[in-house]
């Protein structure tokens, strides 16, 4: 990305951080008495976590620390209590506002508003703590999706075909050394044929990656085909030429804009990230020239991250895509966007005779917590004629 894009870009991101936090900020001082010894500690305190996360972005690059780290974990989990605190200030705005003309909530609860406003931040406070902690609890808890699917072609050698897929894993300051062990411990205990990551293994920043020896994890899994990955936007954001060479190092056959003949069976195709372009400049390959010297009658399994333009795969005849990138929203309501943005945002679906699957994701982004949907590692297994 030209530099004169991503200062527009930060600064676009920054206005409306700012402005975010200020309209919570200005709710929630405005439930504290005026000369209560309560407001110091409360604006010190709100702008303090507030600034966590700009700041451990910029330090997460520049000093990677243990004290970078907690820094970063306090960030991200504000983002998942900002846009709830967001959600329901609208909500009793809204509610305020149809009061005011309709007159729907009794006269009592008015004779101390005052009182009133910090019983109503009391239990704002309170629930909002409620759903970040059942979400962080279900970030850490991954499911095993098993599906069975059939390929019309036949397929030299043996009939079926397992592979373990996860996309959006993040690896990082968030996604560290026991949760990657868990996701290697869990492939492994399903004794795949082959092991596939759709994009973003890693997450922006590879130096806590390093830090953390990550990759040391990643070169315990064991497949009988080998280990093969793509690049998703978030190895561009950070890097992606480090970040494929240290995949690379560790075990990792990350594919860019290529296909591969596997063990004389079928092809396995990876495509670059779409985003591509916009940070170096130049564009991916199309799929038709990547699959032009394929033989059609031989299964192709493609890896794209982001699930776009899903006739492109059905036109060239792949039969298996597998894609992420949309964490499924990640935090509810952010599913009904990625819903409409995307034909596909989560799971399975058949478009002629191509078979797609979309996935969670396994880690996060930001806030490690999820709502609306569970992080996951799929299996699939492929039958063929």
């Amino acid at each position: 990305m030209k530099t004169g894009a991503f200062i527009i870009f930060f600064t676009v991101v920054l206005v409306i951080y700012g402005l975010v936090n200020s309209y919570i900020f200005i709710r929630g001082l405005q439930s504290i008495p005026i000369g209560s010894p309560w407001r110091p500690w409360y604006i010190t305190g709100f702008w303090l976590i507030a600034s966590t996360f700009v700041l451990a972005r910029i330090m997460e690059r520049a000093y990677p620390c243990d004290f970078t780290g907690i820094i970063t974990w306090i960030g991200s989990f504000w983002l998942a209590f900002l846009l709830y605190f967001i959600l329901i200030a609208i909500c009793l705005d809204l509610a305020r506002m149809i009061n005011h003309f309709f007159h729907i909530f009794p006269q009592s609860l008015f004779i101390d508003y005052q009182k009133t406003k910090l019983i109503v931040l009391f239990i704002s406070v309170t629930l909002v703590t409620l759903i970040v902690a059942i979400g962080f609890i279900n970030a850490r808890s991954p499911k095993i999706r098993k599906i069975e699917l059939h390929i019309n072609k036949v397929m030299a050698g043996e009939k079926s075909l397992k592979i373990v897929m996860a996309s959006d894993i993040h690896l990082g300051t968030i996604i560290a050394k026991r949760k990657a062990g868990r996701l290697v411990a869990t492939i492994n205990d399903l004794h795949p044929d082959i092991v596939l990551f759709a994009g973003d293994v890693v997450d922006e920043d590879l130096a806590p990656v390093i830090k953390n020896d990550l990759g040391a994890n990643l070169g315990q899994i064991k497949s009988k085909l080998g280990v093969f990955a793509i690049t998703g936007n978030h190895e561009y954001i950070g890097g992606a030429e480090p970040a494929v060479k240290y995949l690379r190092e560790h075990g990792l056959i990350v594919l860019r804009d290529t296909a591969l003949f596997i063990d004389q069976r079928f092809y396995l195709v990876g495509r670059e990230d779409r985003d591509k372009i916009r940070f170096t400049g130049k564009p991916r390959k199309e799929l038709s020239e990547i699959m032009n010297q394929l033989d059609p009658a031989l299964p192709v399994i493609l890896m794209d991250h982001q699930p776009f333009n899903l006739e492109r795969s059905v036109k060239q005849g792949v039969d298996l895509q597998l894609s992420g990138h949309t964490h499924h929203g990640q935090l509810w309501p952010f599913n009904y966007i990625t819903t409409a943005i995307y034909e596909i945002s989560s799971g399975y679906k058949l478009i002629g005779q191509t078979h797609f699957y979309v996935s969670n994701g396994f880690g996060t982004w930001g806030p490690p917590v999820r709502l609306g949907n569970r992080p996951e590692i799929v299996q699939i297994t492929l039958t063929f004629d």
